[in-house]
């Protein structure tokens, strides 16, 4: 099993040496170049992913602009949540920003191990409720805090490859604000 995801299971959850070559087995390998997608809006997202390397975004489309929901890179799991859980057609496409090596585990298998592994559902809960405080936080930033802090509150708590990395027009769509607000809020804090 990949290191990086076995940590982050055992952190949530114990599991015997036989229960994580299971939970292993239900993972797939795959790799994406950029600017592909790994889920599409209007079909339903079949597969939570893991970035073991990589740069991707979740968005949807608002009159048709690009709004950037959710930002993961290395060591992060990344999804449709909504279309995953309730295996509907997603309102969300998730594409790679960069080059993206990923393990990916389907819905099926999912279920199969919440049967097969009393502990793993707690890691699909956690799951679960990590992306929900992801959300609910940055509705509650995007209606509540000025652009500015919106910006320093991403650079204090984003990863560094994210910060880096990521398009600023993808920053921007994230924080709620313009490219050009981004622009002038950057100059004003160098």
């Amino acid at each position: 099993m990949n290191l990086s995801l076995k940590k982050q299971i055992i952190a949530i959850a114990s599991f015997s040496e036989n229960e994580i070559e299971k939970i292993n087995s239900c993972f797939e390998y795959e790799k994406f170049d950029a600017k592909m997608n790994l889920s599409t809006i209007g079909k339903i997202s079949n597969k939570i992913f893991f970035i073991i390397e990589g740069l991707a975004r979740v968005y949807y489309l608002k009159d048709g602009k690009e709004i950037t929901t959710y930002l993961s890179c290395d060591e992060g799991f990344i999804a449709s949540y909504s279309s995953f859980i309730n295996q509907s057609a997603s309102f969300e496409n998730i594409q790679c920003i960069e080059d993206c090596e990923v393990l990916s585990i389907s819905f099926e298998k999912m279920q199969y191990l919440y049967t097969q592994i009393p502990n793993w559902e707690r890691v699909g809960r956690i799951l679960a409720e990590q992306n929900y405080l992801c959300m609910a936080d940055r509705v509650l930033k995007l209606q509540m805090i000025p652009a500015k802090e919106k910006y320093l509150t991403f650079l204090a708590s984003a990863p560094a490859k994210i910060i880096q990395r990521t398009p600023l027009i993808y920053i921007a769509s994230f924080l709620g604000i313009t490219p050009e607000s981004l622009s002038r809020i950057r100059q004003n804090i160098s």
